[in-house]
């Protein structure tokens, strides 16, 4: 392995590049530099970097498996909850007309229970005014006959006392007082 280093470093190693003298000399610098290289891989090797370094980017590749795990998991919990508030939003829209549709429904009902109160109240309040004018039309009809009858006896009085001389009334007077103690005792 080290001869096909050698090698390659000797092609890579050209005349413009090269410093004078022997290539295989500690002063020649491209020598140098090509034999620091070799023994910094070699310690890089003893020290089992590269071993290391798979360790870490192998555990580096399962803590990202993991965590690409965990956002699957993430994705499909986030997923079950945009379900679950999706139904959930549903529901509350349903929930929300039918609110709305009781409301109206018993909007209507009280639109109809509030018409069929005030055809009651103008209802009673016609029959009380009938009641008032029945009433009226009873107290004129008396007033009506408590006059002409109040006239009738006034004039019964006057023709009464016009055809009727005193031994009459006298007489009548009696019979009248009869009638009206017969009637109290």
């Amino acid at each position: 392995m080290t001869r096909l280093l050698t090698l390659i470093a000797m092609l890579a190693a050209s005349p413009a590049l090269a410093a004078s003298g022997p290539f295989f000399s500690l002063r020649n610098t491209d020598f140098v530099v090509l034999v620091a290289f070799i023994l910094f891989v070699l310690v890089l090797l003893f020290f089992k970097v590269p071993g290391m370094l798979t360790s870490q980017l192998d555990k580096r590749a399962e803590a990202i498996r993991a965590e690409l795990d965990e956002a699957r998991k993430l994705r499909e919990e986030a997923q079950e909850l945009r379900a679950s508030f999706e139904k959930k939003k549903a529901e509350v829209s349903a929930q929300a007309e039918r609110i709305v549709a009781k409301a109206r429904a018993d909007a209507e009902l009280a639109a109809k229970q509030a018409k069929a109160d005030l055809e009651a109240s103008i209802a009673r309040r016609l029959r009380a005014a009938d009641e008032q004018i029945a009433s009226a039309e009873a107290a004129a009809v008396r007033e009506v006959r408590d006059r002409a009858l109040s006239a009738a006896i006034s004039a019964a009085a006057e023709l009464i006392a016009k055809n009727l001389g005193q031994d009459d009334a006298n007489k009548l007077i009696e019979e009248s007082i009869a009638t009206v103690d017969a009637q109290l005792h």
